[in-house]
C-alpha cells in the first residue's frame, strides 16, 4: 500500500473533484432520448476544459471516457448509440488525471420515473456505500469495510458483486488494496494514515452472479435484474475517513438535498 502525504491528497481531490463535476454537468443530460456517446463525448470535452485528462480513454486500451452501464449491466459497459429510455437506471463511472493524480468515482442516475423496487435498489446501494466508509479508518481493515457494505445490501436481499472490487487510488488508477464489498470483520490488510481508496458497491438486484459480453469489457447481471454502482474516493485524514469527491454537484443538478456526506467531509467543495 501508497500512504500519500498531506500534498499528495490535495491533489488527487483536485482530480476527484473534476469528475464530481463532470457527474454534476451530465446528471441535467440524462434524459430519455439521449446516447451514451453524447454523454461521452461531453464529459472528454469538459475533463480537458478543466485541465485535466480523461483517466479511462486508453487505460488497459478502455476505448472512452466514461463507462456507462444501464439497467442489467453491472460496469464497464461502452457507450454507443442506443437511446435511453423512460425508466432505464446508468451507472457513469468517470476518472480523471490531473498533476500526475487520478480521481475515479461513479453514479447510478435514473432516467425519468423509475420502478419503485429499482429506486430501492439504487438508495439502499448508496446507503452501503457510506456505511463502508464509515469503517475506513485507521487501524480497522479491508473486512470491516467489505462486511459493512455486505451485511447492509444482504438485509435487503440484494446480490453483493464478488468478482470486481474497489481499489487504492493515486498516480495509478489501481493500486493496493483490493476493496472487495463483502468481507469478514477484522480480516485483511491494515489501513493506516494517508491510505487512499475508492470504495464502489455493485449490488444487483437478484443474484450476485456476472457474465460479461463478448466485447470484453462490459459486466451483466447472470439474471438480467437490475445492478447499481456507486463511488467515492476516501482518505484516511487524521484517523478518519475523509472524502475527496462529492455527489453535490449532481445534487445541485437535480434540486436534490442531501446531508450524507457531512460526517466524511473536511473541506466545502471547490
Amino acid at each position: 500500500m501508497i500512504f500519500k502525504t498531506a500534498e499528495e491528497i490535495e491533489r488527487i481531490r483536485e482530480s476527484a473533484l473534476i469528475v464530481s463535476k463532470t457527474l454534476g454537468m451530465l446528471a441535467g443530460e440524462i434524459k430519455p432520448g439521449v446516447t451514451s456517446l453524447k454523454l461521452d463525448a461531453l464529459a472528454e470535452t469538459f475533463i480537458r476544459d478543466h485541465g485535466a485528462e480523461p483517466g479511462f480513454l486508453g487505460l488497459y486500451d478502455f476505448p472512452n471516457t466514461l463507462c456507462v452501464s444501464p439497467n442489467a449491466q453491472v460496469v464497464h459497459g461502452i457507450p454507443n448509440e442506443t437511446p435511453l429510455e423512460e425508466g432505464d437506471i446508468l451507472s457513469v463511472d468517470c476518472g480523471a488525471l490531473k498533476d500526475g493524480f487520478y480521481g475515479d468515482h461513479a453514479y447510478t442516475f435514473a432516467v425519468g420515473q423509475i420502478d419503485p423496487a429499482v429506486a430501492k435498489l439504487l438508495q439502499v446501494t448508496k446507503e452501503s456505500l457510506y456505511v463502508g466508509i464509515a469503517q475506513f479508518k485507521a487501524n480497522n481493515r479491508v473486512g470491516d469495510v467489505g462486511y459493512a457494505i455486505q451485511n447492509y445490501t444482504k438485509a435487503a436481499g440484494y446480490g453483493v458483486v464478488r468478482e470486481l472490487v474497489g481499489h487504492g487510488l493515486g498516480a495509478e488508477m489501481h493500486e493496493a488494496p483490493e476493496m472487495p464489498n463483502y468481507g469478514r470483520r477484522g480480516r485483511g490488510k491494515q489501513f493506516k494514515e494517508g491510505l487512499v481508496v475508492a470504495i464502489e458497491p455493485m449490488i444487483n438486484q437478484g443474484t450476485r452472479r456476472i457474465k460479461q459480453l463478448k466485447d470484453g469489457w462490459t459486466i451483466l447481471t447472470a439474471d438480467g435484474k437490475a445492478s447499481a454502482h456507486f463511488e467515492h474516493d476516501v482518505a484516511i485524514v487524521n484517523g478518519q475517513p475523509e472524502l475527496l469527491s462529492t455527489f453535490d454537484y449532481i445534487y445541485e443538478s437535480l434540486g436534490i438535498q442531501s446531508d450524507e456526506e457531512i460526517p466524511f467531509r473536511k473541506k466545502t467543495k471547490q
